[in-house]
């Protein structure tokens, strides 16, 4: 696992993750934007310019392998939302932070995000802090100025009509009365187009209400059965980048034995 650091030639950055002497030759950019972006070849000596052409018709016939991913998790933010049914969606980014070495540490566009590579695809990872009802200021920031196609944006977050620890995931969809999904969908111009990653926290009882349900914590049992979910999740992630979003969606929605002794 490579993280990005340092300074990026945005087209190896965008291309395939490497860095290298060659990057600091082509711009004395950040990695904040220029592994997202394609660097204007004009800008550039002619050598390297030459040598990013070649990669980047190298690359353009890879199919868009290495298109970068932003994957956004949903929650609020603060000590007293840790660890709430609303926050699922923070727990998930944590996951795949920590299993691929990704520091989700910066502050940029009202979120705290963090970027890398998830085998050689350039990712970032962000939780908006905007709280909930808001992320989609956030989210619509970053991609915008990261020049994220909607088919890349991943958007993980917590879901009442689903049971327990059970993942769905869909290539678009509605917002389904979920808030942070409203706002999203509100500043990406009614845009519906983008895949999300539902995870279940299922229903509270008759005696408790959606939103003391929401903002309650999980118990220690279910905080066990969560760590399943997350491993699938990440499973789901990796294949995502690797391999497409349709073998993805393949592996999330298909019934698992257990599940389909249950259902």
């Amino acid at each position: 696992m490579r993280i990005l650091s340092g300074v990026l030639d945005s087209s190896s950055a965008l291309l395939s993750g490497v860095v290298g002497s060659a990057s600091a030759a082509c711009a004395r950019l950040g990695f904040s934007r220029v592994s997202f972006v394609r660097a204007d070849p004009s800008s550039m000596p002619a050598p390297a310019c030459k040598a990013a052409a070649a990669t980047s018709s190298s690359a353009a016939a890879d199919d868009g392998a290495q298109k970068p991913w932003l994957f956004v998790g949903l929650g609020n933010p603060g000590r007293m939302y840790k660890g709430t049914r609303h926050n699922v969606g923070f727990e998930m980014i944590d996951a795949i932070a920590e299993a691929e070495g990704i520091s989700v540490s910066s502050k940029q566009f009202k979120a705290i995000v963090g970027k890398g590579l998830i085998g050689d695809v350039p990712v970032m990872l962000a939780k908006p802090q905007t709280f909930m009802n808001a992320s989609g200021e956030s989210v619509g920031q970053l991609v915008s100025y990261f020049k994220i196609p909607l088919n890349h944006l991943v958007v993980i977050y917590d879901d009442l009509d689903l049971p327990f620890a059970k993942l769905r995931l869909l290539p678009k969809g509605g917002h389904g009365g979920h808030n942070g999904m409203r706002s999203i969908i509100d500043h990406l111009k009614q845009s519906r187009n983008f895949p999300r990653l539902r995870i279940g926290i299922g229903r509270p009882s008759e005696e408790m209400g959606a939103i003391s349900f929401v903002l309650g914590s999980f118990s220690n049992q279910e905080k066990e059965e969560l760590e399943v979910t997350f491993q699938r999740g990440l499973q789901a992630v990796r294949i995502m980048v690797r391999e497409g979003f349709n073998k993805s969606a393949t592996f999330v929605n298909t019934p698992q034995p257990l599940e389909m002794l249950n259902r």
